[in-house]
């Protein structure tokens, strides 16, 4: 008897099989499935090149089925930069943590974003260093306990976390910049819409475009993975509220060109 059977459900093209390297209870995976199926929707996987961060996803080039390259800590921007120049017809996406990219990389983000660069940036906060071994990143929230930090950050000696997109959103330059979460699959199904959006824009030459994505991070912060979602939402999101900070159609609406 013929079997009636049909896969609905599958790896994504621009996934590669292989298992990945990340703690359990981290969502950097949940977040490679989102960027990979907004390049199959679009599709654009062959045209598709990512910069690869330092950091927990140093190794994203092992999962992606499309060109990637490596940049130095933090200088992710500049590579995509220079590459996007080389070749506009191409989709070029960073994919930073939050010390690779606030940190060592912040005048690159912001300058980047001041240009109008026309690539895509994933950046993953997970409010803390993940890979190096916990230490307080500029996105750690005050009281939050690190090992650099021990008694909880305080914001008398190391200034407020720092909220990325809406500090870019302050430039003038136009751009596409949202923040989401993935802890749960209402989240997750806003979070793939946004990463889709944002390579529409890049496709269509618009704008810079960043995507913020709230990332647990069971390993760092001492939690179990269900510990960890919960903090994410009690304690994370109201610090980094999500939604979408700059979009160049409102900008045109306002100016009356749409």
């Amino acid at each position: 008897m013929e079997s009636k059977e049909k896969i609905i459900f599958t790896r994504p093209e621009s996934l590669t099989d292989r298992i990945t390297h990340y703690c359990p209870g981290c969502t950097h995976g949940v977040i490679h499935r989102l960027v990979a199926e907004a390049l199959d929707n679009l599709g654009v996987r062959e045209k598709a090149l990512g910069v690869a961060p330092v950091g927990c996803s140093v190794l994203a080039y092992n999962y992606f089925n499309c060109d990637f390259l490596e940049a130095p800590h933090g200088r992710a921007p500049a590579l995509a930069t220079g590459f996007k120049r080389l070749r506009p017809d191409m989709i070029v996406f960073t994919y930073q943590g939050d010390g690779d990219l606030a940190s060592i990389g912040m005048s690159e983000i912001i300058h980047s974003a001041n240009r109008g660069e026309k690539f895509t940036t994933i950046f993953v906060n997970n409010a803390v260093y993940g890979m190096t071994g916990g230490q307080m990143a500029p996105t750690t929230l005050e009281g939050q306990i690190t090992t650099t930090c021990p008694q909880g950050r305080n914001v008398a000696q190391t200034g407020q976390p720092i909220r990325m997109v809406e500090l870019l959103a302050a430039l003038v330059t136009p751009a596409y910049l949202e923040r989401v979460a993935v802890h749960t699959p209402q989240h997750i199904i806003k979070a793939k819409r946004a990463i889709q959006k944002a390579f529409k824009y890049q496709m269509e030459a618009r704008c810079f475009t960043l995507i913020e994505v709230l990332s647990t991070c069971p390993t760092n912060w001492g939690k179990t993975p269900e510990e960890a979602i919960n903090w994410l939402e009690d304690d994370l999101i109201p610090y980094y509220p999500l939604g979408c900070k700059k979009d160049p159609e409102s900008l045109e609406r306002d100016d009356g060109a749409v």
